[in-house]
Formats: C-alpha cells, structure tokens, sequence
C-alpha cells in the first residue's frame, strides 16, 4: 500500500463519520515486558500441551507415567521460581537505579 492508497482510506473514512462520532485512534504494542510476558505463558501453555498429548500418546505403563509427569512439573515449578526469582531482582535493580537517577536531578 502506497502513501496516496493511505490518504485515499483516510479521506474516506472520515467522510463516512456522522457528526458527534469520535474516532479513536490506536497504537501498535512495542514488544516491550508485554511480549515477554506474553512468549513465557505461550512457552507454558505449549509444554503443557505437550505433556498432555505425551501422556495420552505413551506406550509406558501408569506408574511410570505418574512418575514422569510428577518429575516434569517438579522441574516447571522450579523453573518457573527460578524465572520469577531473576524478574524481581531486576524490578529491584531498576527501582534502584531509577532512584538514583532522581536524586542526582533534585541534587541539581
């Protein structure tokens, strides 16, 4: 799509509006901790799935796959703490710093 097929939409668009109609205007996200956030649930929702069709799927007898799947969500469990654990430590990290920041511009 070109700058002109742009303006083209744009003029037509705002022809099509009645009066008193409010036009919202929206942004794209920027990735940002959003995507990050939204990457580790699809990550989880994913090994969970996979679990699930693992367990379904497994020629093993019961106990073996009890066994399996207790040891697979021991390790996402720790994982996961594990994740949270480095998330609150850069929060605190960034508090920090951003603090120092503001002392140094009121110390000005």
């Amino acid at each position: 799509m070109t700058d002109r097929d742009d303006e083209e939409m744009q003029d037509r668009d705002e022809d099509e509006l009645d009066e008193g109609d409010e036009v919202v205007e929206t942004t794209e996200s920027e990735g940002g901790r959003s995507g990050t956030l939204s990457f580790m649930a699809g990550m989880v929702l994913g090994a969970l799935v996979g679990a699930g069709v693992a367990l379904l799927m497994a020629p093993e007898r019961g106990s073996v796959t009890r066994r399996r799947l207790k040891k697979f969500v021991s390790r996402m469990g720790n994982d996961a703490k594990e994740k949270m654990d480095d998330w609150r430590d850069d929060v605190k990290a960034e508090l920090k710093r951003r603090r120092r920041q503001i002392r140094e511009q009121i110390e000005r």
